[in-house]
């Protein structure tokens, strides 16, 4: 049985600028990225690896080069498309967790649930509960407010909002640098888990000891893969 493509970057570069001067953010990036891997983008401060991750997710748009996602060119679409394209098949896992403070933890979970306008608000929670749930937030942690969370359990909460609509990607930007080794270990293997179960996990993160969760490890310095 073939693995599926889910993502396909060739040939591109990403350039901005700054005054008068040219700054390469990412330059002739080729890269194709399979189901069920998780995938490090490992590098120091500015070597791109959020450029990559912007791009590759439909954020940003490269200055050359295409980005195929599931063999669709997503370069030249609109960014209604895009919107679409990342409501349906992406979720996202912060550095900061990003979670809303007047918002409990399951509120939090349900929010990339809205727009989908058959699904209840019974049938909603039930969803938003069963993935906080299978991320081992029991149900007293549910009723909890982000500062009442440790820093473990706020990231879990924020995996359960990225995983609660069932995207084929999921997109990390440095979600272990706020935690401790301890919460670092239970995060990354949960993120194993994840892709182990069908779903495409790529980590941009500047610590070198999570690499060895990767199936596949992409190292970035001043924008170039080395």
């Amino acid at each position: 049985m073939s693995i599926e493509v889910i993502i396909e970057v060739k040939d591109v570069s990403k350039t901005y600028k700054r005054g008068s001067e040219t700054v390469n953010a990412v330059s002739d990036i080729n890269l194709k990225l399979y189901e069920a891997e998780l995938v490090v983008i490992n590098g120091e401060s500015g070597s791109g690896k959020s450029t990559l991750l912007n791009l590759m997710s439909g954020l940003d748009n490269p200055t050359k080069g295409t980005i195929k996602f599931l063999g669709e060119d997503v370069t030249s679409y609109s960014e209604k498309k895009l919107t679409d394209l990342r409501r349906h098949y992406v979720g996202f896992i912060f550095q900061s967790w990003e979670l809303i403070d007047n918002l409990t933890a399951v509120e939090n979970v349900e929010i990339p649930l809205y727009p989908d306008k058959e699904i209840g608000s019974a049938e909603l929670r039930t969803k938003a509960r069963e993935i906080l749930r299978r991320l081992e937030l029991m149900d007293q942690h549910h009723r909890k407010y982000p500062h009442e969370l440790s820093g473990g359990q706020a990231q879990r909460v924020g995996i359960a909002r990225a995983l609660v609509k069932s995207p084929k990607v999921i997109f990390a930007d440095e979600p272990t640098a706020n935690l401790d080794s301890d919460n670092t270990e239970n995060i990354m293997r949960l993120l194993k888990l994840i892709s182990r179960q069908g779903t495409t996990v790529i980590v941009a993160s500047h610590s070198d000891r999570i690499m060895e969760y990767a199936d596949k490890t992409i190292h970035l310095q001043d924008g170039r893969m080395s």
